[in-house]
């Protein structure tokens, strides 16, 4: 049975960047904080606790001083930088750089429009890291929506301004922009920009051929990971024998039952050597089996 590793799979640029930040100050430092997990990931976010990296969530960072922090890919919104600089915290921004550009594009744009009468709109995942970023962009004021059920929250009589959260599905954001499209009054102005990492993009059709080259799919993923979900769904759909796992303990070996190929690919919060893990996982029981 041959087991082979998506090379497409893994961390994306910007994840790569914010674990090696990590790693960096770690390495001359006994602890480093990080607002929020720096990756979906539970297994890397282990690994990098046992370095030093000391999660923290919203509150606990209200009893952070004279200290650094690490933001992770996912951005913050402005009211993070203004805390941590009252309470002398040194930021190392992590910020993927196309969030970053993506969040300078927003704000220009709602500052930009004084009165604000046009409607700033997200589509994306609610309460999702980068989306809570992108909106603190706007003073709180964007309207996020997840899928074409939520366009209800739109005024079709005022401007639209579109923007997507940079992991989001491209063939969601176009269905979203017809939908609009069909239905804004004559007199009113919509403007949509895609914004979708094209990193992240490019994978969809990368892992559905992968998905369809392979008898199973082992999909290594953390839980919590918007990505790793699309991706995985997007896996079944070619491939039913597909699986998602988040450790090696969760292999069912009985999935591999007279399949000739295993293919395992993950999201892009899942790290090359968890992979690697579960390969060998696979080619260890297969020599017991043997045996």
């Amino acid at each position: 049975m041959i087991v082979e590793i998506d090379n497409g799979s893994g961390f994306c640029p910007g994840v790569t960047t914010a674990i090696r930040k990590a790693e960096e100050e770690l390495s001359s430092a006994d602890n480093l904080y990080c607002l929020g997990d720096i990756v979906h990931n539970g297994r890397e976010c282990d690994r990098l606790k046992a370095m030093g990296l000391i999660s923290v969530d919203k509150d606990q960072l209200d009893n952070l001083h004279d200290t650094k922090l690490l933001l992770r890919a996912h951005g913050e919104p402005p009211s993070t930088y203004l805390q941590a600089e009252q309470q002398n915290i040194q930021i190392i921004d992590a910020t993927c750089p196309v969030v970053l550009h993506l969040q300078k594009r927003i704000k220009a744009d709602y500052d930009a429009d004084t009165e604000h009468r046009k409607q700033i709109v997200i589509y994306g995942k609610n309460g999702h890291a980068e989306v809570i970023g992108l909106v603190g962009q706007t003073e709180g004021n964007a309207i996020v929506i997840e899928n074409l059920e939520d366009v209800h929250k739109l005024d079709f009589s005022r401007d639209i301004q579109l923007y997507s959260q940079t992991t989001k599905s491209l063939e969601g954001f176009r269905d979203v922009v017809s939908y609009i499209k069909d239905h804004m009054h004559e007199d009113a102005v919509f403007n949509y920009f895609d914004t979708i990492c094209r990193q992240v993009a490019n994978r969809m059709p990368r892992i559905r051929e992968f998905a369809e080259e392979h008898d199973v799919i082992l999909f290594v993923c953390g839980k919590k990971s918007s990505n790793g979900k699309m991706l995985f769904d997007e896996c079944c759909r070619v491939n039913p024998k597909s699986h998602m796992i988040d450790t090696v303990a969760e292999i069912d070996y009985r999935w591999f039952e007279g399949a000739n190929s295993v293919g395992i690919c993950g999201a892009t919060s899942t790290p090359k050597w968890l992979m690697e893990d579960c390969k060998q996982a696979i080619i260890q029981n297969m020599s017991q089996e043997e045996c």
